[in-house]
């Protein structure tokens, strides 16, 4: 593997050993915040305060998570291999990443709830506006058709909406009922889409060659599954008769 090979599998990997445990850890915090309030059950007074502060972080990595996956399709597909592309593009990028993570801490200081939502909007204009450049597939954009609504890029960027969603009221979720029934709608949704995106991520990492495969694999017809070269690949080899 090269480097570019293991920039492309820094995103998975994350995924793996950061977001999906800490995604188990908040759901099971969650289930024991529901327990201990509705069936008065005798938990510690802190997993309410350790679920939210979970929560937060889970938030936290998702952004960062789907920003390494765009930031490096964009580099390799781009100004990896073509260093000559225009430097206002690539600084307006930047700027916009920037914003972006900027937007991010911001949310974890303010108090108030119109500043938590604009902020949480803030952070996901600037992962939509970073993964709606060319390099970034995206399988389809039209919400009619199937492969929109499996889309490993769009069902992440649903979670990636959801979870600031949920960083944003949770000091709300905490005062009122309604509040409370909204953050458990979103927590179900996002636990159904966190399921679509470990199969849709596992079928992506089975279609993303190696970078010195690629040559040889682009020059497959992929709408009739075949290769240059296979047909003879699989012909057999004629085999002469050593006595006659």
């Amino acid at each position: 593997m090269e480097l570019i090979d293991w920039l492309w599998i820094l995103h998975p990997a994350l995924a793996v050993v950061v977001i999906y445990p800490l995604m188990g850890m908040t759901v099971y915090l969650g289930r024991q915040t529901r327990h201990r309030r509705v069936d008065r059950a005798r938990l510690p007074a802190t997993v309410a305060h350790d679920h939210r502060h979970l929560g937060k972080w889970l938030a936290t990595g998702m952004v960062i998570v789907v920003l390494v996956a765009i930031t490096v399709s964009i580099v390799t597909k781009s100004f990896w291999s073509d260093p000559g592309q225009q430097l206002l593009r690539a600084a307006s990028l930047l700027l916009v990443l920037a914003g972006t993570v900027v937007a991010l801490l911001v949310l974890w200081r303010v108090q108030q709830r119109w500043q938590r939502i604009l902020f949480a909007l803030l952070t996901w204009a600037g992962v939509l506006g970073l993964g709606a450049q060319p390099e970034v597939w995206r399988v389809s954009d039209d919400p009619g058709t199937f492969a929109f609504w499996t889309s490993h890029y769009w069902t992440g960027m649903g979670l990636v909406a959801l979870t600031l969603f949920s960083m944003a009221v949770s000091p709300e979720t905490a005062r009122r009922l309604a509040w409370r029934q909204v953050h458990m709608t979103a927590g179900v949704v996002a636990a159904i889409l966190f399921l679509v995106q470990g199969i849709s991520g596992s079928k992506d990492l089975l279609e993303i060659p190696l970078n010195w495969q690629k040559p040889a694999i682009y020059q497959c017809d992929f709408s009739a599954r075949r290769c240059p070269g296979a047909e003879q690949a699989i012909t057999p080899t004629t085999v002469l008769d050593p006595v006659g």
